[in-house]
């Protein structure tokens, strides 16, 4: 992720702690689908958000899949780093557009 300023390592921590600020599961667990791959994603248990991420997946894969499921969020009122908030804005949706911030009140499948 060079276009975030810091190393995917950095990055990585960095989303799992905005996840944890925004009271969300990150669960690494080993995915199995036949004949194709799934990094992860987002889901809602018994009212809490837990993220599942592909614990087979590379660090690439991983990121995204976390930048993908957070930035669905609310996340104007938390403090984090500039670069780690750019990253996300800049971030595609599924439709190719970037994050509106001031749009995401949460979860826009529920």
């Amino acid at each position: 992720m060079k276009d975030s300023g810091m190393d995917d390592k950095k990055l990585m921590s960095q989303l799992e702690e905005l996840a944890e600020n925004l009271s969300i599961e990150v669960r690494y667990e080993a995915i199995r689908k036949e004949e194709s791959f799934f990094a992860g994603g987002l889901c809602r248990l018994r009212g809490k958000d837990i993220l599942i991420v592909n614990s087979d997946a590379s660090l690439g894969d991983k990121i995204q899949a976390l930048a993908k499921a957070l930035r669905r969020f609310d996340f104007s009122r938390i403090y984090m780093r500039p670069a780690l908030r750019e990253f996300l804005t800049k971030l595609p949706d599924q439709t190719g557009d970037k994050k509106k911030p001031e749009k995401a009140a949460g979860p826009q499948d529920e």
